[in-house]
């Protein structure tokens, strides 16, 4: 296999701390699926903008998860969504929401996605979900979840969003005090979802360490 680019070198490398955040910007490709996950975290104690920053992402990734919207609705047009929290404070991320995902094809595979040249959104289609923060020299924060666009459960037949992403979201890092109700409900369903659906699998293999980690991860 080919070494990766972004490999540490001798000239490039320093040592880790607990004391600042991570950025992982994680996949792969398999038979059946492509996968583009990103996970923030901080094991130390965070700053209040790191924390309130985090949050309003977690929050915007949130808002644009459990929309429901129209059919044939374009990307665009609903993008604000995962930015609104992040506005509401005068802060706000230079790059997209959100791109499609390619089925063992490309990890960004175009015409799907939150740009304006886009096509409308479809039930069927799978998009990355992917606000963030970055505050020049100092820290980076990206939540990246893939999406799937499905029929909502209303009278007419509008559309959301299925996250298929099943991977807890770092609590150090999460202030309640600014999530509303709906925003803590979804959090807890999909913490219910994680549990039910990888839990399983982690016993299956006799991971019991990383089960107790995902039990710890997903309380509500």
């Amino acid at each position: 296999s080919l070494p990766c680019s972004r490999s540490p070198s001798n000239g490039s490398s320093r040592k880790l701390s607990v004391d600042e955040m991570y950025l992982a910007d994680t996949g792969g490709q398999y038979l059946d699926g492509t996968t583009d996950i990103t996970r923030t975290v901080h094991w130390g104690v965070p700053t209040p903008l790191q924390k309130e920053a985090y949050t309003r992402v977690l929050m915007g990734s949130i808002d644009l998860s459990r929309l429901v919207f129209p059919p044939s609705t374009a990307g665009g047009n609903v993008e604000s969504f995962a930015r609104r929290a992040l506005w509401d404070v005068g802060l706000n991320y230079g790059h997209g929401t959100g791109h499609g995902i390619g089925n063992f094809l490309s990890v960004h595979e175009w015409p799907v996605g939150f740009q304006s040249n886009n096509v409308p959104l479809t039930a069927g289609m799978f998009t990355s979900i992917e606000p963030g923060y970055y505050q020049d020299g100092e820290f980076g924060i990206r939540i990246e979840d893939v999406a799937l666009v499905v029929e909502a459960q209303t009278k007419n037949p509008f559309l959301t969003f299925e996250v298929v992403s099943l991977v807890p979201y770092d609590r150090n890092l999460i202030d309640l005090g600014l999530l509303s109700p709906e925003q803590i409900q979804y959090l807890n369903a999909y913490y219910e979802t994680i549990r039910a659906r990888v839990g399983p699998e982690l016993l299956r293999q006799q991971l019991d360490e990383e089960h107790e980690w995902l039990q710890r991860n997903t309380e509500p």
